[in-house]
């Protein structure tokens, strides 16, 4: 501040407290930061840049996850043996050896990557599916099947991408991406209920190539997902900066939005150049790392949100809050939320936030038992689903580890069960009572999910074709209550 004894200049202005700064401010984050009339000293300085470093750093973690996620994805397929336009299928369905985020062992899964960069690609179906693609920035490109343009019907896609300009062929659904990598995700319509034979049909039916191979396209590649140890989910250290910036360097520097590329960029992510902080910004970046990866536990398992529940009285809740793919919610792109959804979940379409009675499925999660404590896989909960369970095709519980938030590894292969299991039983009024713990009660065998000490976890409930008592919310599911 200027001292009191300087004269006062002929021309002076009524200059507000609120707009100057003092020589001394004590902050609780940062401790005191010191000035020479408004000009920071070296130590200030100092200390200011670290924080912004840092703090942009935890942003880049959690906004860039989606890509990050993306990339883990990929590189894990590749891992098991798939290169773009091979298809992977878990043809014995999945289990906890395979990290994918909160992945389902129901139906299975048809996996794979489009690469556009060397020119566009054809997606031929000729059986009913269900399923997306999503760029690489796991924002939504299209949905393919029963709910995408062939409507079941079957037909080619052509995916483009974002610096194409040759001609485009007639005879095909097209498609355009603002990335060169992008993931498609399908499940098989199984109308009689049977697995190998409705993979057989798919298999006879499904066809990923270059366009420029159209004239003769090249025998298609099937990798079996099932029992693979491989991983798909991305670092919670700073080897996460890393995958962010080969997502980066890879795509077209206009992919995504400028202040995003921004962001990465005032880390040292840029465009064209090598990504090389030096020791003092390593440090600073694990740190980062470290801050947001609990800053997206404590999102996810624990949200401060209310309006992510689906009850005011039950621990339930949805990363879809606003009814967005998007995240949006009246014009606010509603951080937590997307945060909330890449840590825990993959594969974005409009079909997951808003699903139709009927049609698609409807996702509820939990950390939490009925008196908000923390799932503990050495105690024994039980839930139950009131009668008539809202679901047109079956409903589902799965486990996941609060720490990879893929299937809880047990002895249960399947990591939870559902209503086509052939030894769930309902109870005599024909709601069905679902047993979580080490060991299961006695006689309720069938109804039972393993979980294990010293391990956290969560619960995904779904009901598949989802009917009108669910979106009203005349029906609601029990909390995990604590059995004594």
């Amino acid at each position: 501040m200027s001292n009191s004894k300087t004269p006062k200049p002929k021309y002076s202005a009524k200059v507000p407290e609120f707009v100057l700064t003092p020589d001394k401010v004590e902050t609780e984050y940062l401790g005191y930061l010191e000035f020479f009339d408004g000009l920071p000293n070296e130590t200030t300085i100092e200390k200011v840049y670290d924080f912004l470093d840092l703090s942009r750093g935890v942003h880049a973690f959690l906004n860039g996850m989606p890509a990050a996620s993306l990339y883990a994805m990929l590189e894990g397929l590749k891992d098991a043996g798939q290169e773009p336009c091979d298809v992977g299928i878990t043809e014995n369905l999945m289990d906890a050896r395979s990290l994918f985020l909160t992945p389902n062992t129901t139906t299975p899964y048809i996996t794979g990557e489009l690469d556009l960069k060397d020119g566009p690609v054809v997606l031929d179906i000729r059986v009913p599916v269900l399923g997306a693609v999503d760029d690489a920035f796991f924002r939504y490109v299209s949905d393919i099947g029963l709910v995408g343009p062939d409507q079941g019907r079957g037909g080619k896609y052509l995916f483009i991408g974002p610096d194409y300009e040759g001609d485009i062929p007639e005879g095909y659904f097209v498609v355009k991406s603002a990335t060169y990598r992008n993931w498609f995700f399908l499940r098989i319509i199984m109308p009689d209920g049977n697995l190998q034979k409705s993979i057989s049909m798919f298999k006879k039916g499904f066809h990923c190539y270059p366009l420029a191979q159209a004239q003769e396209p090249p025998s298609q590649k099937f990798v079996d997902l099932s029992g693979k140890k491989i991983n798909t989910i991305h670092p919670n250290n700073g080897h996460f900066y890393e995958e962010l910036n080969a997502v980066v360097q890879y795509e077209p520097a206009n992919a995504f939005n400028p202040e995003l590329v921004g962001l990465f960029a005032s880390i040292g992510i840029k465009k064209g150049q090598p990504f090389a902080p030096d020791a003092r910004m390593q440090k600073i970046l694990e740190e980062a790392a470290a801050i947001a990866n609990a800053s997206a536990r404590a999102v996810s398992f624990r949200p401060r949100n209310r309006a992510v529940y689906f009850y005011p009285d039950r621990q339930w809740y949805t990363p879809f809050a606003g009814g967005s793919h998007e995240f949006m919610d009246n014009g606010e792109l509603v951080l937590d939320d997307r945060i909330f959804f890449h840590y825990v979940a993959t594969g974005i379409t409009p079909a997951m936030a808003m699903s139709q009675v009927g049609m698609g499925s409807a996702y509820a999660f939990t950390a939490h038992d009925a008196q908000e404590r923390y799932l503990d896989g050495g105690r024994t909960y039980s839930v139950t689903l009131p009668a008539p369970i809202p679901a047109k095709n079956f409903w589902s519980f799965m486990v996941y580890s609060s720490q990879h938030r893929s299937i809880l590894e047990t002895d249960q292969k399947s990591g939870g069960l559902d209503s086509n299991s052939p030894d769930v039983k309902p109870n005599e009024d024909g709601s069905y009572t679902v047993w979580f713990g080490p060991h299961a009660p006695e006689g309720k065998e069938g109804n039972w999910i393993q979980t294990l000490p010293d391990k956290g976890y969560c619960v995904i409930l779904r009901l598949y074709g989802p009917l009108e008592p669910w979106f009203d919310k005349s029906w609601k599911p029990g909390d995990l209550e604590l059995v004594q």
